[in-house]
C-alpha cells in the first residue's frame, strides 16, 4: 500500500477517534494502527505480572519513565483483557512509540518461556484499515438493479436463516427499500455533518444488508452499529462489542463481519480471544473479510480460519475483481483466505430512498493504480477530488446525490456475498447447521479463480452479473 494512502487513512481515523492518540506500526511500516502509550494484556494474574515486569524494566533504564506505568482500564471484563499505560500518549510522532516498543520487549523472554503471548499493542480494528483503494460509493443509475440481483427464493419466516451483520448500523430510510423488508437493528448514528453531508462510511451496514438479502432472500438480517465511530473501534473494546451484538438477539446462524486488522503476528488478537473461544463452542459461522491491504499478512479475525480448532467455525473471504476471474488488486490473499467472492463494483442499497442527500467524497484523486495493474481497477474508478489528509486542499470535493442504490467496491462486500451464499445453501437444502452448509458449499458449489498466480476457490452468486474489465492505454 502506498505510504501516502496510509497517512490519509490514519488522519481520517484519528479524526474519528480524537480522544485516542494513535500510532502506526511497526516502525512506520504502515501495517496497522494502534493506541499510543498503552499495551493490552489478559486480565487477572497475568496483567499484574506484566505490569510489574514492565515497571522493573523501565526502572532499570534511566531514559524510561516508570512513573507512567499504571492500569488504564477495568481490571476485569467479559472480553478478558485490560489496558496498561506505559508512556505518555502525547510524546513522539505517529511513527514512533518507544514506550510501547520497550514494554513489549521487556516481556519477550517471559513469553518465550510461557509458550504464549502475554502483551500486545492495542490495535485499531476498522472496516477499511490500510484500504487500497480508497473507494467510496457512487450513485447507481436508477434503471440499474442490484448486483447481485435479488434471487427469487420466497421468504419463509419459519425457516429463515438468521444473519447478524456487525457494522455501522442502518440508515434512517432503509425500510423504504423492498429488498430490506426483513432487516432490522441499530440506526446509524449522526448520518450527516453540520453541512448536511453524509459522514464517512455512513451506509456501509445498509449496503451489506442489501447484499445478503439479494443473495439469500429467506433471511432475517440484524445490523448492529458496533462500528458506528466511522467504522473504527479499539481492540480493547472490540471483543466486548461482539459479545453485546450476540447478546442482543442471541447467537445467529451466520455472523457477517467486514472489519479487522493485521497485527504482524500469526496467533490472533488478544482482544477477541474470549469471544473466539465462545464462538468455537457455538453453532454460529463467522464469515469475515480478509482485508483490503493487498497483502498476504494474516488479517484478524478472518485469519482464525487457518488456526487449529477454528477451521470449521470461521470462513475468511477475499474479493474478486469485476469480471470474477481474478482477485481484485486490493484484496488480501494467501492460504489463510479460504474463498473469494465478487467484491468490485457491486450495486446495493445505500440511502436516499425518501429524500436524496448530498455526499462529499473524502479521498484523493489517483492518476494511476498504485499496484501497477493495467485494467481500470477501483483505484481509478471513480476518480475522486478532495484530499483527506489536507483540510486546506484546493480541489473541491465531488458532491453527488443518492437516490437509493449505490455502487461500491471492497473486500467488505465480498464477505456478505459469501455469507448470503451459505444462507441460500441452507435454505435450498434444508440444512440447519451453518457450518455444515459451509463445508457442503465449498465442496460442491465453488468454482475457481486466479489470485496472484494461485488457483483458489471462488463463490459467484447465480444472480451476479460480471462487469467488463476496462483496459487502459499504456501510461494512463
Amino acid at each position: 500500500m502506498a505510504p501516502q494512502r496510509f497517512h490519509e487513512q490514519f488522519d481520517q481515523i484519528q479524526r474519528s477517534m480524537p480522544d485516542v492518540p494513535l500510532a502506526m506500526g511497526p516502525d512506520d511500516s504502515a501495517e496497522f494502527m494502534y493506541e499510543k502509550g498503552v499495551v493490552l494484556v489478559r486480565d487477572g494474574e497475568e496483567a499484574r505480572f506484566v505490569e510489574d515486569t514492565v515497571r522493573a524494566h523501565f526502572t532499570a533504564a534511566p531514559d524510561l519513565d516508570q512513573d507512567q506505568i499504571r492500569r488504564a482500564g477495568p481490571e476485569t471484563n467479559r472480553s478478558g483483557v485490560t489496558r496498561i499505560r506505559v508512556g505518555d500518549p502525547g510524546e513522539g510522532h505517529r511513527g514512533a512509540d518507544r514506550a510501547v516498543a520497550q514494554a513489549l520487549r521487556s516481556v519477550r523472554e517471559h513469553e518465550a518461556r510461557a509458550g504464549h503471548r502475554m502483551v500486545a499493542r492495542n490495535h485499531v480494528v476498522h472496516i477499511a484499515v490500510n484500504a487500497c483503494p480508497g473507494d467510496e460509493p457512487v450513485p447507481a443509475p436508477l434503471s440499474e438493479p442490484p448486483n447481485p440481483a435479488a434471487a427469487d427464493t420466497p421468504y419463509d419466516p419459519d425457516t429463515a436463516v438468521g444473519v447478524l451483520v456487525v457494522d455501522t448500523g442502518l440508515t434512517h430510510d432503509y425500510r423504504s427499500c423492498p429488498l430490506l423488508a426483513h432487516t432490522g437493528g441499530d440506526a446509524q448514528l449522526q448520518e450527516c455533518d453540520d453541512q448536511g453531508v453524509l459522514r464517512q462510511y455512513v451506509g456501509h451496514g445498509t449496503f451489506i444488508a442489501g447484499l445478503v438479502a439479494a443473495v439469500a432472500p429467506s433471511t432475517d438480517i440484524t445490523v448492529r452499529g458496533s462500528l458506528n465511530d466511522a467504522g473504527a473501534v479499539l481492540e480493547s473494546e472490540f471483543g466486548e462489542k461482539l459479545f453485546e451484538a450476540v447478546d442482543a438477539g442471541g447467537w445467529p446462524d451466520i455472523l457477517s463481519l467486514s472489519a479487522g486488522t493485521s497485527n504482524g503476528r500469526t496467533d490472533g488478537l488478544l482482544g477477541v480471544e474470549n469471544f473466539m473461544r465462545e464462538l468455537r463452542g457455538r453453532r454460529t459461522l463467522l464469515v469475515a473479510a480478509a482485508g483490503n491491504n493487498g497483502s498476504a499478512t494474516p488479517f484478524w479475525p478472518a485469519a482464525y480460519a487457518d488456526l487449529p480448532g477454528w477451521e470449521d467455525s470461521v470462513l475468511s473471504v477475499g474479493a474478486l475483481r469485476s469480471d470474477g476471474e481474478f482477485g481484485a488488486c486490493f484484496t488480501n490473499h494467501g492460504p489463510w483466505v479460504k474463498v473469494y467472492a465478487p467484491g468490485e463494483r457491486l450495486t446495493s442499497a445505500l440511502t436516499g430512498f425518501e429524500s436524496p442527500v448530498p455526499y462529499v467524497y473524502q479521498h484523493s484523486t489517483y492518476d494511476a493504480c498504485r499496484y501497477g495493474f493495467t485494467y481500470d481497477c477501483t483505484c481509478r474508478h471513480p476518480r475522486h477530488s478532495g484530499v483527506l489528509s489536507d483540510e486546506n486542499a484546493s480541489a473541491k470535493p465531488d458532491q453527488v446525490m443518492f437516490e437509493g442504490y449505490a455502487q461500491w467496491s471492497g473486500t467488505s462486500f465480498a464477505t456478505p456475498v459469501a455469507a448470503g451464499l451459505v444462507a441460500a445453501h441452507m435454505t435450498a437444502h434444508k440444512e440447519t447447521d451453518p457450518r455444515a452448509a459451509r463445508r457442503q458449499l465449498l465442496a460442491t458449489g465453488a468454482g475457481f479463480a486466479e489470485v496472484r498466480g494461485a488457483h483458489v476457490p471462488a463463490l459467484r452468486p447465480p444472480t451476479w452479473r460480471p462487469v467488463p474489465v476496462v483496459r487502459l492505454a499504456p501510461g494512463l
